[in-house]
């Protein structure tokens, strides 16, 4: 009967109802009983030896989904007591398998697919790497280690693609010199959406918060003055100092209106920049570039010569950084397509606002506000729905409208800082056969958070179901190719 417990849940419970004892007891003479004579009837079993398949797959996790690096992946193994684990061995295979990758992904659908294409360059030292994503999906299009980012390399990038099948609808990016070039020279028909957030908010964002630290320093230094006032004794003294006193209330006033009226303007401009208004309906591009317009000129008229050099460019940049109205105009009518239920739609509309503002915001406060928000409109939407099936129904097409609105080519940094820990760990040391794997995994790895969560990047991109784990993927792949570790 002990010997069952091995393996059977709920036998010692059994056993203590059944002698009207306690669980620990129990417990206590099963651990007697095996350390007198359980190693009679529970013999040690010995695991099975890893297949070499099984310490390919090891290296893989270790290396992608632990980060590590290859030294560490080294002495893993060898404390594991597996084959294969010297570190010359795990280096080569790394690059064999590598080797056997495309830099730029297979088009599953044969036919031309339309896609957005989000582009920016990551460096490892002085290397750039040019990476085009999907900004919807999240997929990498193409990845490239290269000796330079010019307009050229930039339009080669671009041919590749182009031959494997995918199509632009939409460009999006910073003004960096190389890619608007190769973007006029290569892709000049499509629509360029300059990113938003370096452009405008980030630009703007950056004075604002000076402007916040001006304002606590000048804050500092008059309370400051005060307290020195205070131990003043002679007449020439306290005149002295009550003078200082008065010019420090004097520049805190003058701070505090200048940030008082920059940041009115500031969250003005930001306002414009979200699709909807607080009442869920589209904006119109030409009133929203009409009012960014006129908060930048009384941004100027504010007369801080610091200033006035980034609202230049904010002011030039304007025109680009609108694009997206378009699509979000595009996207509001297939929305009405799908229910005539404007206000559940509205709804819609704003939480999913919100939520990008849940994503984007780093200030807690901020968050919490904009969390409390996106859950009101949810809750919104879903009493003016008739039910809960037709509610999350609706919820998920219209989203996936929405999703279509790009505003910045913040999808490749997210992918910047998911490889920046490997060229950490690498001290930059990074190949073209490491950046082919590095691809693969992350367009068929599955998310286990966030609005992606459960899908896979080639799921969104493809709408084909993904049952295998990345790496039984990648060893089918590779699997007509000779291994290293058969050596």
């Amino acid at each position: 009967y002990l010997a069952q417990t091995e393996n059977n849940w709920g036998a010692i419970t059994g056993l203590a109802r059944e002698y009207r004892t306690s669980r620990p007891f129990i417990y206590s003479l099963l651990n007697t009983f095996k350390e007198g004579l359980g190693h009679l009837l529970f013999p040690e079993k010995k695991p099975a030896p890893l297949s070499r398949e099984a310490v390919e797959a090891r290296i893989l996790f270790y290396r992608f989904e632990a980060r590590a690096s290859i030294d560490a992946i080294s002495t893993l193994l060898k404390r594991d007591g597996m084959p294969f684990s010297a570190h010359g061995l795990v280096s080569e295979y790394l690059t064999q398998t590598g080797k056997t990758l495309p830099n730029c992904l297979e088009n599953e659908k044969g036919a031309v697919q339309f896609v957005a294409f989000a582009n920016d360059e990551v460096f490892a030292k002085s290397q750039p790497i040019l990476i085009t994503a999907d900004p919807v999906s999240s997929a990498i299009l193409r990845i490239e280690l290269t000796d330079k980012r010019t307009a050229d390399k930039w339009s080669n990038h671009y041919r590749c693609l182009l031959d494997n099948g995918f199509m632009p609808d939409l460009l999006t990016s910073d003004a960096g010199v190389a890619l608007c070039a190769a973007n006029k020279e290569t892709l000049s028909t499509i629509p360029w959406q300059l990113d938003t957030f370096h452009s405008v908010a980030h630009r703007l964002g950056l004075w604002d918060r000076k402007l916040e630290k001006a304002v606590e320093t000048a804050t500092d230094y008059a309370a400051d003055r005060e307290k020195i006032l205070d131990s003043a004794k002679t007449d020439a003294v306290i005149e002295k100092r009550l003078n200082c006193c008065c010019n420090a209330e004097e520049a805190l006033k003058e701070a505090q209106s200048l940030h008082h009226d920059f940041h009115y303007l500031y969250m003005e401009i930001i306002h414009q920049l979200n699709s909807f208004d607080s009442s869920g309906e589209l904006r119109k591009r030409t009133d929203a570039e009409e009012t960014i317009k006129v908060a930048l000129n009384l941004m100027d008229s504010l007369d801080d010569k610091r200033i006035k050099k980034d609202i230049i460019s904010v002011r030039n940049a304007l025109p680009d950084c609108l694009t997206y109205f378009a699509t979000a105009e595009k996207a509001v009518k297939n929305c009405q397509n799908l229910s005539n239920n404007k206000d559940a739609l509205s709804a819609l509309y704003l939480a999913w606002q919100w939520d990008k503002a849940v994503i984007k915001s780093k200030d807690i406060p901020r968050k919490h506000k904009a969390i409390e928000q996106r859950d009101l409109h949810l809750e919104l939407a879903k009493l003016l729905t008739e039910n809960e099936e037709q509610y999350f129904a609706l919820k998920e097409r219209v989203y996936g409208e929405l999703d279509q609105i790009i505003q910045a080519s913040s999808m490749v940094e997210c992918i910047n800082s998911l490889l920046r820990p490997y060229l950490n760990n690498s001290r930059n040391q990074v190949t073209q056969e490491f950046l082919n794997t590095f691809m693969f995994y992350h367009n068929h790895r599955r998310y286990r958070a966030g609005k992606r969560k459960n899908k896979t990047p080639m799921e969104i991109l493809t709408g084909k179901s993904q049952k295998e784990d990345w790496v039984d993927l990648l060893q089918e792949k590779i699997k007509t190719q000779e291994s290293i570790l058969l050596a």
